[in-house]
């Protein structure tokens, strides 16, 4: 185990993701959240491959045993992926990436609920804490006619619908890591939502400027970089070390924001989201103490 550099790839990967939306962000008003997920998957596919043949696993790394496991994977992260672009059409880019840290608080829940996993009052209360920073984040998007437009209401609305979808994701994910190996996870979910995002084309794909294709070719090159990078992370140190910097992302999408776009945060923004950084965090950190906690376990088992 390498934890420094397993914190250094992580970081990278949040950056890259972070820098992916703010492309996207940037061809929004213009190119339809469903040509985006296209370009996202499509040109994330070839970099993936370029990885699995450097490794030499291109012949193994591809094999399945649960194909319908991939494709509901494949539906609901699309629909998670298609809802978070459009929500980057309304919302300042800070405030996305705070919204959507609801997702793994949700990933507690529907695990409690569809994996029959145990929840016990620490996580309860660590989400319950984490779903109010949320709430104070979306709050005034919400209130129209106290200060919100409809735009950025709709925008909330979308970008907490993508958290759901892909918490939905996340708990396929689990299932699937039982049987399935990690390349073939993120290789058929990419072609799956490459498939997907097709169907969207009957309503109003455009023609892209030169400037625009140019992004969005960028965006899944940096999508296939990103997972690359986030699955080298946890190859190189323990979840427990690499998923705190998750957070990271709040970092640089407040500098790419501003930057960029000119986004300045407001401090109800800034309050939300460090209630659910710490409630993150505090899930995170329960999840490791329970980790070695069996594995001390299972060492003092006596052999069978």
């Amino acid at each position: 185990m390498r934890p420094l550099r397993g914190i250094a790839l992580k970081l990278g990967s949040v950056l890259v993701f972070i820098s992916m939306s703010a492309v996207i962000k940037a061809t929004a008003d213009h190119v339809p959240p469903g040509q985006a997920v296209f370009f996202r998957s499509l040109f994330a596919i070839p970099v993936i491959l370029g990885w699995l043949a450097w490794r030499r696993e291109l012949s193994t790394g591809l094999v399945v045993a649960r194909p319908m496991g991939h494709v509901w994977r494949g539906l609901v992260g699309t629909l998670a992926m298609g809802l978070g672009f459009a929500g980057l059409a309304y919302l300042p880019l800070p405030e996305v990436t705070a919204i959507g840290y609801a997702a793994p608080l949700l990933t507690v829940i529907f695990a409690a609920m569809f994996l029959g996993e145990e929840v016990r009052a620490f996580r309860i209360a660590a989400v319950a804490l984490g779903l109010a920073g949320v709430l104070i984040v979306v709050w005034p998007r919400l209130t129209v006619g106290a200060g919100a437009g409809t735009a950025e209401a709709l925008g909330a609305t979308l970008v907490l619908a993508g958290a759901v979808f892909a918490a939905l994701a996340q708990v396929f994910v689990r299932k699937l890591v039982e049987t399935e190996r990690t390349p073939a996870i993120v290789f058929y979910f990419s072609l799956t939502a490459t498939l997907l995002s097709l169907v969207t084309l009957p309503f109003g794909w455009v023609r892209p400027t030169p400037a625009e294709a140019a992004l969005l070719v960028g965006a899944g090159l940096m999508g296939g970089l990103g997972q690359i990078l986030l699955t080298s992370s946890y190859r190189e140190a323990d979840a427990s070390v690499v998923a705190p910097f998750d957070y990271a992302s709040m970092i640089f999408a407040l500098g790419i924001g501003y930057v960029v776009f000119a986004e300045v945060p407001t401090p109800t923004m800034l309050g939300g989201a460090a209630l659910v950084v710490v409630a993150g965090c505090l899930i995170i950190w329960r999840e490791s103490r329970l980790g070695l906690k069996r594995a001390r376990q299972r060492k003092s088992m006596p052999p069978q």
